[in-house]
Parts: C-alpha cells; sequence; structure tokens
C-alpha cells in the first residue's frame, strides 16, 4: 500500500513537545474560575485601555504644526484654535461614551449599540471600522515609537522595520500572558510619562511666566519655505479643517474603554465612566500644554523638512533628523541632555510602543464579540491558557506587522490612514445611542427617570453631529493622501465577515436535525466494512480483530496493487494462516494508492444506495515528530478524500510503537515537574481548589481521563 502500513500523525505527541516552549514565552495555563482575579482597577485600566490617546500627545501637535507649515510659520498662530476645537470634540467624546458604558456595559462598545438600535449592517460597518483602527493603532504607534528612539540610537533608524516588527512580537507576548499582567508593565511607563509631560508643562510655564526665562527650541532659528504663500479664503479653510483633522489623532482609543467594560472590578460601568473621564482630562491638558509650548519656544516643523526647513537660508539636506515636537519642547524647557530630559525621552518612546497595547485589548474582545456572532472564526471567540483571547492577539500582531512591513515603519504615511475608521464608529454609535434614548423614552413614565434621559440623548446628539461632521472634514481632506485605504480595508473586512455570516448561516440551515423522520435517521439496510492492508504484522492483526467485532454484514480486506512480489507474498501469507476474510487485490498500473481504493468505495456505493461502507484503516503510533518524517502519509491523504463520500465511514485503529510509549513517560514525567516558583510556598489557600500541575495542557499519556486528542 506504498508503505509497510497506513501511518497516522498524532497530534498530542507534537502539542507535548510544544508544550514546554509555550510555558516558558507565557506562563503556566489558569483555570477558567481565575478569570476574575485579572480584572482591572482602575489604577491599572488607565494606562491598559488609555495608553492610546494618552501618548498620541507625543505626535497629535507635531501633526498639526506640520500642516500649517505648508502655509509658513506665520500659519502657527492658528494651532491654539485647532487645540481649543479638538478639546470641545474631546470633552464630547468622553461625554458621549459615558452614557455608552453605562447603558451597554458587555463590552460590545460601538458595535453592540449600533447593532442594537440601526441593525445589523451598521454594526457590521463599525466592526468594520473598528478592526480598522485597532491595527492602525499598532501600526501607528509602534512606528512612532521607532522614530522616537531613533533619535538617541541611529542603529533603531538603520533597521525600524525590523526592530517595529520585534516590538509587535514583544508586545504580543506579552499579551499571551494575561490582561493583568501586561497592564501592571504597562503602568509605570505611562505614568512616568504623563508625569513627565506634566512636569515639563509646570515648570515650563514657571520659567516663563514667572522666571521670564528665554526658552528657545533647538529649530527656533530655523525658517520654513512655505509651498503656498499667502493662503486665503476656501484654500485657509481647507488647511486648517486639514491640520483640525491631523490633531483629532488624540481621540484614537477613546473607544476602547467602551469595548473594554467587562475587563474592570465591579462596580463595572461606574469604574470604566470615571476611567473615561480621567483619560479625556489628561489628555487634552497635556495636548494643549505642549501646543502652548511648541508656540512660545518656536519649533519649526516641516513636511519635507530636508528641502522646506532652512538654516540661514540653506535647506538642512537629507541628513537632518527632524525630531517630534514633545522633543524639542522637552529640550527648552528641560535642557538638553539633562536628567528630566532623557527620562521623558525614554517614557515617551516606551509609552508609543505601549499605546499599542490600547489595541490589544480592544480587538481581542472585539473580535471575540463578533465571532459569538458567526461574523468571525469561532476560534476567536475561545480564551487562550492564559484567559486571554489569545487567537485575537496573534492576528491583531500579524496584521499590523504587515502594516509596518508595506509601508516601512514610517509614521507620516501611516498616520495618513488612521483615525477614519474611529470617527465612523464613533458617529453610528452616538446616533445608535440617540435611538436607545428615543426607544426607552417612549415608555418610561417616571419624571426624574426621563429628564436623565433627555440629558443623555442631548449628550449623544451632540456628539453624533460633531463627530458626524469631523467624518467628514476627515474624508476630505485626507482621502488622497491614503485614507482610502483604511476605507477599502473597511470594505474588506465587511465583505469577509458577511461572507463567513453566510457560510455559518449555511452550515446551521444544512446540518438542522428535522423535526420527522429523514434520511440520516433511516438505518442502512447493511453494513460493508473494508481492512485496508498491506502487510500481515501486528498493527494489520489488531484492526482484523476490531473489524470483526464490528459484526458487519460483509466485511473484506484490500490491498492494491504496486509491486506484485509483495502482493504475492501478502496472497501466499494470507491463505497459509488461514484467515476467513476474502482478501481483495486492486491493480494500479500507475502506482497510485488513493485512487484505487476511492473509485473502489464508490462502485460500491452505486451498486447499493442505501448501505454503508465502513473503512478501517490500521495505524501505528510513534514517540518523536522526526520519526513521522520517514513514513508516508498515505492514511492521511486516503482519509482526506474519503471525507467527501457520502455514506462512508472512516475507521482508524491505532497500533503504539515503543517510542510512543516512552513519549508517554517523558509527557507524565513533565506533567510531574514543576519550574522553580510555580509553587507557592506556605500553606495553601482555603477555599480555592487546589490546580493540578501543568493545567491547560491537555490530558497526560496515560492518564486515567480520556483524551479526546488521541
Amino acid at each position: 500500500m506504498g508503505g509497510p502500513v497506513f501511518e497516522g500523525l498524532r497530534s498530542s505527541v507534537v502539542s507535548k513537545l510544544t508544550d514546554v516552549p509555550k510555558r516558558i514565552l507565557i506562563g503556566r495555563a489558569l483555570r477558567s474560575d481565575r478569570l476574575g482575579e485579572t480584572l482591572l482597577p482602575k489604577r491599572i485600566a488607565l494606562p491598559v485601555f488609555a495608553s492610546d490617546p494618552l501618548s498620541s500627545v507625543a505626535y497629535a501637535p507635531g501633526e498639526v504644526l506640520l500642516v500649517l507649515s505648508i502655509a509658513g510659520v506665520s500659519a502657527y498662530h492658528f494651532s491654539p484654535w485647532i487645540a481649543l476645537a479638538v478639546v470641545v470634540l474631546m470633552f464630547t467624546v468622553v461625554a458621549s461614551y459615558r452614557q455608552n458604558v453605562h447603558a451597554y456595559p458587555s463590552g460590545g462598545g460601538d458595535y453592540e449599540v449600533a447593532t442594537t438600535n440601526l441593525g445589523p449592517r451598521a454594526g457590521l460597518t463599525v466592526a468594520s471600522a473598528l478592526l480598522v483602527d485597532y491595527v492602525l493603532t499598532v501600526a501607528v504607534s509602534i512606528a512612532s515609537g521607532i522614530e522616537n528612539l531613533g533619535s538617541a540610537i541611529p542603529f533603531v533608524v538603520e533597521h525600524k522595520v525590523a526592530c517595529a516588527v520585534a516590538v509587535i512580537v514583544l508586545l504580543t507576548l506579552m499579551n499571551l500572558r494575561g490582561v493583568k499582567e501586561s497592564g501592571k508593565l504597562f503602568a509605570i511607563p505611562t505614568y512616568v510619562f504623563v508625569a513627565g509631560v506634566f512636569i515639563m508643562i509646570a515648570w515650563g510655564a514657571f520659567r516663563g511666566l514667572v522666571l521670564d526665562d528665554t526658552m528657545r527650541a533647538p529649530t527656533a532659528e530655523y525658517t520654513i519655505k512655505a509651498e503656498h504663500q499667502g493662503l486665503a479664503g476656501f484654500a485657509l479653510v481647507f488647511l486648517l479643517l486639514r491640520a483640525f483633522s491631523s490633531g483629532c489623532a488624540a481621540l484614537t482609543g477613546v473607544e476602547a474603554i467602551s469595548n473594554g467594560v467587562p475587563a474592570f472590578r465591579k462596580p463595572k460601568s461606574k469604574n470604566a465612566a470615571s476611567t473615561l473621564a480621567a483619560m479625556g482630562l489628561l489628555a487634552v491638558t497635556m495636548f494643549c500644554g505642549i501646543i502652548v509650548l511648541a508656540l512660545f519656544t518656536k519649533v519649526r516643523m516641516a513636511e519635507n523638512p530636508a528641502v522646506d526647513l532652512l538654516k540661514d537660508g540653506t535647506a538642512v539636506g537629507a541628513d537632518y533628523v527632524q525630531n517630534p515636537v514633545i522633543t524639542q519642547v522637552a529640550e527648552a524647557v528641560f535642557g538638553k541632555g539633562s536628567f528630566l530630559f532623557i527620562v521623558l525621552a525614554a517614557a515617551t518612546a516606551l509609552v508609543l510602543f505601549l499605546a499599542a497595547n490600547t489595541a490589544y485589548n480592544g480587538f481581542p474582545v472585539l473580535g471575540s464579540i463578533l465571532a459569538q456572532d458567526r461574523y468571525l472564526p469561532r476560534q476567536l471567540h475561545t480564551r487562550g491558557d492564559r484567559l486571554a483571547f489569545s487567537n485575537g492577539i496573534v492576528l491583531l500582531a500579524g496584521a499590523a506587522t504587515m502594516l509596518v512591513i508595506i509601508y516601512g515603519a514610517d509614521s507620516t504615511r501611516l498616520i495618513q490612514l488612521y483615525i477614519v475608521g474611529v470617527f465612523v464608529s464613533f458617529t453610528l454609535s452616538q446616533i445608535g445611542m440617540v435611538r436607545h434614548w428615543n426607544r426607552l423614552l417612549a415608555t418610561e413614565t417616571d419624571q426624574a427617570k426621563r429628564r436623565h434621559m433627555v440629558r443623555s440623548r442631548a449628550i449623544n446628539t451632540f456628539g453624533a453631529f460633531f463627530t458626524g461632521l469631523v467624518l467628514i472634514v476627515v474624508l476630505v481632506t485626507k482621502f488622497t493622501h491614503g485614507a482610502w485605504v483604511a476605507l477599502l480595508g473597511m470594505v474588506i473586512f465587511y465583505g469577509t465577515m458577511s461572507a463567513i455570516r453566510r457560510h455559518y448561516d449555511g452550515v446551521s440551515e444544512e446540518i438542522a436535525a428535522p423535526e420527522g423522520p429523514s434520511d440520516d435517521t433511516v438505518r442502512p439496510s447493511r453494513v460493508h466494512s473494508v481492512l485496508l492492508i498491506s502487510k500481515i504484522h501486528r498493527p494489520t492483526l489488531r484492526a482484523l480483530a476490531y473489524a470483526k467485532l464490528m459484526r458487519s454484514d460483509t466485511l473484506e480486506a484490500l490491498t492494491v496493487n504496486v509491486d506484485p512480489a509483495e502482493t504475492k507474498t501478502l496472497r501466499d501469507e494470507w491463505e497459509r494462516r488461514g484467515i476467513d476474510v476474502p482478501l481483495k487485490v486492486l491493480d494500479s498500473p500507475y502506482r497510485e494508492v488513493t485512487r484505487p481504493v476511492i473509485e473502489y468505495v464508490k462502485s460500491l456505493r452505486q451498486e447499493s444506495p442505501r448501505d454503508a461502507v465502513s473503512v478501517i484503516i490500521p495505524e501505528y503510533v510513534v514517540g518523536h515528530w522526526y520519526e513521522h518524517l520517514l513514513h508516508n502519509q498515505s492514511a492521511l491523504r486516503l482519509k482526506g478524500r474519503l471525507l467527501f463520500t457520502p455514506g462512508v465511514m472512516v475507521t482508524s485503529v491505532p497500533y503504539q510503537l515503543q517510542s510512543s510509549e516512552a513519549a508517554k513517560k517523558r509527557a507524565r514525567r513533565r506533567s510531574e515537574w514543576n519550574a522553580p516558583g510555580a509553587v507557592r510556598r506556605g500553606p495553601a489557600q482555603e477555599g480555592r481548589p487546589k490546580e493540578p500541575s501543568g493545567s491547560g495542557s491537555g490530558n497526560a499519556p496515560g492518564s486515567s481521563k480520556p483524551d479526546a486528542k488521541n
């Protein structure tokens, strides 16, 4: 049969071999009943869910100045007004989302709001927008962090794509260990960054207002060659709107808190709303403070610094590295090389890396909800060993890595794709909340509750109007600069998820159990069993004994003649042993094994369509991965083909070789071994069920519980 016997792979062997490195990378598996221990207090939830909008102050002010520089330095005086508009928008969005987390605390966020109040299509649109935005959040944050770090370490700039991918891999591993553990790691740099920015703003204000010191950014003496001189009328309005849309990058990640309500400690909604308010207040204060200090210290930024940034009337050239606004302001306020300057620079680079954690907590939760609603593969719905949505985390990392590679880890190019998706979700979510309050007001009679609902509806109505207006501005001003790529991604996600839902709906309809009799409930007239063999040895004899136990109506042994000499030897041995099962030989002039067997089985079905055909395949099990490479996989190919043949059942009869028994012993020893620190010293806590060692690794070979994989 193309080999000594049909061989099969045992997935459990491979899983045991890969379990040790998995435990080293992500830690011991956690029991499901310990999910409550991973819930976050507000002090940890803030850096976990709000690190994206908090860290955006490292690049959002710079994006505003970069756009205004098109009209020259004279246009910089519009930046405070743009900052004010961003502040109004931030407070509007925060106030609106505080209504969301109280009304929909289940974690569905914008998706649940839109689906419940506007219908499945609106919900799917929101989900597509959020998924795209989460991927871009990781790509933009990592790319920006690499650029900030690269200003101090040239090696990072020279290999920024590889470094960005390495950071994504590191963040992925941290999140696979669980949200609470990653939150503790992220809290310190996030709080150091926030404290550093506030110290910089306070010290800068003190030096400027009280001490009357002269603070100058390193680019203060530079001039900018305006691409368009003397803009006025519609052109100026368009430029200001484009600068405003770039500044709106400060709002990305606000929606993550509404998606992450289930991860908060009780009372979940109240804690999430408080975290939202704190995030909004911190973000707008830092954003405005950096804008004001940038103007006071005369920071100069240009979209194309090599050509448009002039020093003593001469272009700075391609070798010039344009540092971010926050770095230039810190140098002016603290002094280059000072302790606080170094601390803030390091914290800024680190927090930009960690800002991606907002997406790492939002994307997997949303993916789980979408999988539960059958819009994404069901594997995204289940939690991994560490009670995190591991499959969603890995999917996000893969998509972000692809974007970083395609765009060369260039934050300026990536940020043009940004914020489109988030404002689509903002707008549809707020429209949905307006309909939510309208529906409740139609039945509510209590006047106090009605007043509260009317106030909430007013907040969401203004939020819907304002975010919808911003969405139009973003689409108009950013479409040709890369926003079309984000829209294309949304369309792809929408089409893919719609197709997945149609598939799941079709499968559910097709396999639904009928109320009355059907072909599936009718007992087959007869069972025709076919035992596939190539030689007579222990696996064959065991499979033959099993086949006889089945008490089929007919039983025959089947072999394929690919080597006449071996076939003759098999016939002679069969007759010598006096085996009372007929042996049928199929000729195969082209030395194929699978095709003759498939054709023979199909012929049995054609002769008697009401009969069932049971194909029995003897397999032996090896214990090392490299042993699988030494045997052909004809059994796997044959079983794969037989799955598509109606009325055919395939049964594997395993025969464990000595190497597989040795693998069982190795697995048992691993399950009984505890890594240093894995066992808590001291008396065990009462009331908590004892967790078996090696939990989450499956049943070890040789255990008393059945292993479905085996």
